[in-house]
């Protein structure tokens, strides 16, 4: 059987294609294991926690004895109290202890304790467990998948809080040579999660942790590492240095996106019609059509996405804000909103500043905020309206595109105050735009630009991109830097032809659509 690549838990080098871990396993061992570390692998969803413990754990064996456990094996009744976690817990902790290689003696030993009891405490069931580590021939490591399974259980706190008891007592008392707990929330925010009054809410027991600042995204060196042995396998042919680097700017590494495009492009995209000779699947116009289809799927990570930012109001402002007004956000890992989105993945920090995880997340966020508004939106249903005018011989006519919203936006927006049209310029524009492409293309804000004057717009339409720059007018001089930094872009994007929507409040403005020629570019400008 060839190896192929995996999106559907846990991926293993035989039979999988994937990124090569030794580096990140041996600075885990060294950074952490070694030390007597405990801490906590807090990632988002399909961030290949599960993959790194369970390598982890072979990499480990030679020196430790490493029991791990996985808490979605404990039932919801078995939370219930602690009698019933503990002969649960026990009864994992027994099946890990063979399968990490326990001596027969020691297996033995904890065996008889716990047939020895019909019910036992937290305290009596860590006693056992302290005798154990004391008797064992090798230090004894405990990884614990999915924990946060147990978040809004009293008696798993109650666990944490003895956890950390033996902890601070280990020189004195055996116990756990190092705990790796993993899961999506940070344990500091279980308390929070259990209770909701304001005393309880930063009162974690499990303030030991040490922090676990291992980089577990890919770099495009490393995507271009597993591409290497895919091609070698396959032939494709493909520039793997170039499509590593388009991968990477999609997913900025995140695991679980880098698997699924490679995935489609193995699998799916060659099925597509305009795929059919087989050729160029690997390179940007295949790619292209792998995030279009990765955006259209329902997948567990995009549901949770969902999910949260259903549940948490203040997070959906914050991505709000940074996508349609490209407000430069503080970076403050103290603020709950950018907290939450770091620690679900949805955002990150880059220069001090807030940004969007990746453009993955940022394309599928922003559909569903224009989905949600479709209906109500008049630029929307505009949009839809004049979409088949735009399109002629399978190409976007975007000088249409600019001409025809500049006439909407006149006559609808008009008379609207500044403050209005500097708050929702964007979003009328973005609103009007997606039904043109939508089911043939895609578009997506480029990070690097984006600001509160500032948002470059990249349209992908079979294949052909087109950059235009969202400005919010600040005087001519201003109006000329923007042009000649649009310029300057197109150079980097190889293109010889770009737009600029000006958001003008002038009100002696000049309302319309002429072309400017910027050295040997030429722009489009509309200015509304």
């Amino acid at each position: 059987m060839r190896r192929y690549f995996n999106t559907e838990g846990q991926c293993d080098p035989k039979i999988h294609y994937m990124i090569g871990l030794e580096d990140r396993l041996n600075q885990i061992k060294e950074f952490f294991i070694d030390r007597r570390k405990y801490f906590v692998i807090n990632r988002g969803r399909q961030y290949g926690k599960t993959t790194t413990l369970c390598a982890l754990e072979d990499h480990l064996r030679e020196d430790y004895l490493v029991v791990s456990m996985d808490f979605q094996g404990i039932s919801t009744v078995e939370y219930s109290d602690e009698f019933a976690f503990t002969k649960a817990f026990m009864r994992m902790f027994m099946e890990a202890l063979e399968e990490g290689g326990a001596a027969e003696d020691e297996i033995k030993m904890a065996s008889a304790f716990v047939d020895s009891l019909t019910q036992y405490t937290l305290g009596e069931m860590f006693y056992l467990i302290s005798t154990v580590c004391g008797t064992a021939s090798k230090p004894i490591v405990l990884m614990i998948d999915e924990v946060d399974y147990a978040s809004n259980n009293q008696v798993f706190i109650d666990f944490l809080a003895l956890l950390r008891k033996y902890y601070i007592k280990r020189n004195k008392k055996p116990i756990f040579h190092s705990v790796i707990l993993a899961g999506v929330y940070d344990i500091k925010n279980l308390k929070l999660k259990l209770r909701s009054e304001e005393e309880h809410r930063y009162n974690s027991p499990w303030n030991i942790a040490a922090d676990f600042d291992i980089d577990m995204s890919f770099s495009a060196d490393e995507i271009a590492a597993m591409l290497g042995e895919y091609e070698a396998d396959n032939r494709k042919g493909m520039d793997i240095a170039a499509v590593a680097e388009l991968i990477y700017q999609y997913t900025c590494g995140y695991p679980y996106l880098v698997s699924a495009i490679c995935k489609l492009l193995d699998e799916r995209v060659p099925r597509l019609e305009v795929f059919a000779d087989c050729r160029n699947v690997w390179s940007g116009k295949g790619i292209t059509e792998a995030v279009k289809l990765l955006l259209n799927r329902k997948t567990p990570l995009f549901e949770s996405m969902v999910k949260q930012l259903d549940e948490h109001e203040d997070l959906r402002k914050t991505v709000e804000i940074i996508l349609y007004k490209g407000e430069r956000i503080p970076f403050s890992p103290d603020a709950k909103s950018i907290n939450l989105g770091l620690m679900f993945a949805f955002l990150k920090e880059e220069n001090g500043q807030v940004v969007i995880a990746n453009r993955i997340f940022e394309m599928r966020m922003l559909n569903m905020f224009i989905s949600e508004e479709a209906l109500d939106s008049d630029a929307f249903l505009r949009g839809q309206c004049d979409k088949n005018m735009f399109i002629k011989d399978a190409k976007l006519d975007m000088d249409r595109v600019l001409k025809k919203f500049v006439e909407y936006f006149s006559d609808i927006y008009g008379d609207s105050d500044d403050k209005f049209i500097e708050d929702n310029g964007r979003r009328i524009f973005l609103l009007y735009l997606k039904p043109i492409i939508n089911g043939t293309g895609n578009y997506y804000l480029e990070a690097q630009t984006r600001d509160a004057k500032r948002t470059d717009v990249i349209v992908d339409y079979l294949g052909e991109q087109f950059i235009v720059e969202l400005k919010i007018w600040h005087g001519n001089e201003y109006n000329e830097r923007g042009e000649k930094q649009l310029a300057e872009y197109l150079e980097y994007y190889h293109k010889e032809k770009g737009y600029l929507l000006s958001f003008n409040f002038n009100k002696k403005k000049e309302v319309g659509v002429k072309e400017l020629q910027i050295g040997d570019k030429t722009i489009m400008e509309a200015v509304v």
